[in-house]
């Protein structure tokens, strides 16, 4: 009977220390997969990046009186280009809204060149800049569905002890802020 004593206070420690263990690995998965679905938006937003010079290169020969348009594009690719290297994803959610907008824009202006518009190249880059914008997109929302359930980890009892004493943190959300910033670009030509 003596040793039934403690075999019931050390058998509740251990099932504490498991069910610690437990959630705090699940805890380091949900972040590990958060970090996973963000380096899969990093690569789209490159490849969407590495795509726009291009797309300008090949409009300025075309457009020689719309460098207003071109520079836009350009200021507004390189502070996307600076803000996800520095990891800030709510004012990169916001510097991208502005690319959109200015993307936007130069297909606008392109509108009035019907040369431009039937350019093998400049219709390889629309192409090629439509699926990415849907791979961006795609990313986007598998961030989001992945820094949810991260969220919802880290904030559900008693999980939440674990991850306040471990020192995890909320993912952010990408959002896109303004109405007109979630319409896909239409790019024709």
């Amino acid at each position: 009977m003596g040793h039934l004593i403690w075999i019931i206070p050390v058998a509740i420690v251990v099932l504490i220390v498991l069910w610690w263990i437990a959630t705090y690995n699940g805890l380091i998965s949900r972040r590990n997969e958060t970090k996973n679905a963000w380096s899969q938006i990093d690569v789209q937003l490159k490849r969407r990046y590495d795509l726009i010079p291009n797309l300008v290169e090949t409009a300025k020969g075309y457009m020689k009186h719309e460098r207003e348009t071109f520079e836009a594009v350009i200021r507004a690719r390189q502070q996307c280009v600076d803000l996800k290297n520095a990891g800030n994803i709510a004012e990169l959610a916001k510097a991208e809204g502005g690319l959109t907008q200015s993307l936007r824009g130069l297909f606008a202006v392109a509108e009035g060149y019907p040369d431009l518009k039937a350019n093998q190249n400049m219709l390889s880059l629309q192409e090629e800049l439509t699926s990415t914008e849907n791979r961006v997109g795609f990313a986007r929302q598998a961030y989001n569905d992945s820094a949810m359930r991260l969220n919802n980890a880290i904030e559900q009892f008693p999980a939440s002890i674990v991850a306040g004493a471990g020192g995890f943190k909320q993912a952010e959300f990408f959002e896109v802020e303004a109405a007109e910033e979630r319409k896909a670009i239409k790019v024709s030509f």
